[in-house]
């Protein structure tokens, strides 16, 4: 099957094969026909797939007859609404929108967060037939009557589990609401949850729901390892992965912004040119950032789950989950930033001895096995590792390896607790036996504890209580 077999006008076709797409992907196939049947659609798509493509020729087949050349704001309403759940997809499937309607007299404009919105209240009083928005900043223009949706003929959801999972839901309503009751609806994600059926239920009329794929299915052309690694290590071993690899370009995915901007910093130090991504970015930063990423100006591009959505770079060689996610479908969206565009991608997950409910959700998601395997070369030996920080040496590392700090007069608790490690392991022997409930054995190493510090009883005291003078 080609491109020029789905039934697209000329001035869509020769935007298509621009940029050098010649056969349509599986979900384009499927989904193109459909939905210029103007039937309503429920695609289960992965990131990767071309599901952008698969509903933009469509809906720019459908607006061919409104495309005019005229100056006036009224020729131009909007006439097709397309939700994303984040800035930088919103940004990304805008661009998508201009590439293939670049030989169409038809006006899109992109509406998000972060940014001013006088330039947005001014492309939209100039008209445009094609609106991309995410829920929050669509919902600002309505509230101030810069954006008239009542000729709205074709709404798209893009990552409808997404938006619902950031919480977009009572604002995903609130927006349908607002549109005409005769229209056409596609809803596109990449797994199929319950609200996203009971969404469906509420807002399409019998969709054509089309699955290329196993549901929450994992992209067959993305080699997954899984490799059993030390929190404390994992750093130095991803710098090594990243070495060993010959990785020339890598998204890192950390569960937490702080995480992000630490794991950064420390692969900046190992010489990699890294930035992070996140929410408390400025979208300007942010942009910047991608954009060098994109332009390979950057190797290493650490984010998170969020500030990830929407990057689409179709030669990604590798991803790496830093943590594992809380959410297991978002490990479906993680790597499926690798392995796009039928290239085959590589995902590698550092799993820690903390994060099996993790990998047990992720198994049962996707239905794999994963199997755990040592990381090239194997896990670095201890004496090789990087000093944890301090407030990680002092939870995890034996008391006994410990150094002990020289006392000082007046010095805070935590600095006391330090002159004498036999005496603290006593003391924690004491609790422990105490909330295990042995109570001779508590009271047996409390007077051995008590020889040892007479003159420091404060020592013998749990660490959430002071000893006041």
């Amino acid at each position: 099957m080609s491109f020029d077999s789905l039934g697209l006008h000329a001035e869509i076709l020769r935007a298509v094969l621009d940029s050098g797409y010649t056969v349509p992907t599986p979900v384009q196939a499927h989904a193109i026909p459909v939905i210029l049947s103007g039937r309503d659609v429920m695609a289960g798509a992965q990131t990767g797939t071309g599901k952008t493509a698969a509903f933009t020729l469509p809906l720019l087949n459908k607006l061919q007859p409104y495309a005019n050349t005229s100056a006036s704001p009224a020729r131009h309403p909007v006439r097709a609404l397309i939700l994303t759940p984040t800035r930088e997809l919103c940004d990304q499937v805008f661009d998508s929108v201009q590439t293939y309607s670049k030989y169409m007299p038809v006006r899109a404009t992109a509406v998000f967060g972060g940014v001013d919105m006088k330039p947005q209240i001014e492309a939209l009083r100039k008209g445009s037939e094609i609106v991309v928005a995410t829920p929050g900043r669509l919902l600002d223009h309505v509230q101030n009557k810069t954006i008239n949706l009542s000729q709205v003929e074709i709404l798209v959801l893009d990552e409808a589990d997404r938006m619902l999972d950031m919480g977009f839901i009572l604002d995903i309503r609130k927006i349908l609401s607002l549109l005409p009751a005769h229209r056409q609806t596609l809803l596109f994600s990449a797994t199929f949850a319950p609200e996203i059926k009971k969404l469906s239920e509420d807002f399409m009329r019998n969709p054509e729901v089309i699955e290329v794929a196993r549901r929450n299915a994992t992209n067959e052309s993305v080699v997954l390892h899984m490799h059993a690694t030390e929190p404390v290590n994992k750093r130095r071993v991803l710098a090594q992965l990243i070495r060993h690899h010959d990785m020339q370009q890598v998204i890192v995915f950390t569960r937490t912004k702080l995480m992000a901007d630490r794991l950064a910093r420390e692969l900046k130090r190992d010489g990699f040119d890294c930035e992070a991504i996140h929410g408390d970015r400025t979208q300007q930063s942010r942009l910047d950032t991608m954009a060098s990423f994109k332009d390979n100006k950057l190797r290493v591009l650490v984010a998170t789950d969020v500030a990830a959505r929407g990057l689409d770079i179709n030669e990604l060689p590798f991803v790496v989950n830093f943590e594992l996610p809380t959410n297991p479908e978002d490990f479906v969206h993680r790597i499926g930033r690798t392995g796009r565009a039928g290239a085959t991608g590589i995902a590698i997950s550092l799993v820690g001895p903390d994060e099996d409910k993790s990998l047990m959700l992720i198994r049962k998601l996707i239905g794999k096995p994963l199997e755990i395997t040592p990381a090239p070369g194997g896990d670095l030996p201890r004496e090789s590792r990087e000093r944890p920080p301090r407030e990680y040496r002092e939870s995890r590392e034996p008391r006994a390896e410990r150094e002990p700090r020289t006392p000082r007069v007046g010095g805070r608790r935590s600095d006391i607790m330090q002159i004498e490690t036999p005496l603290v392991d006593r003391r924690n022997k004491v609790h422990a036996a105490a909330l295990g409930g042995h109570v001779a054995t508590a009271i047996q190493h409390f007077q051995q504890a008590r020889h040892m510090a007479r003159e420091l009883p404060a020592l013998l005291l749990p660490p959430r209580y002071t000893v006041s003078k």
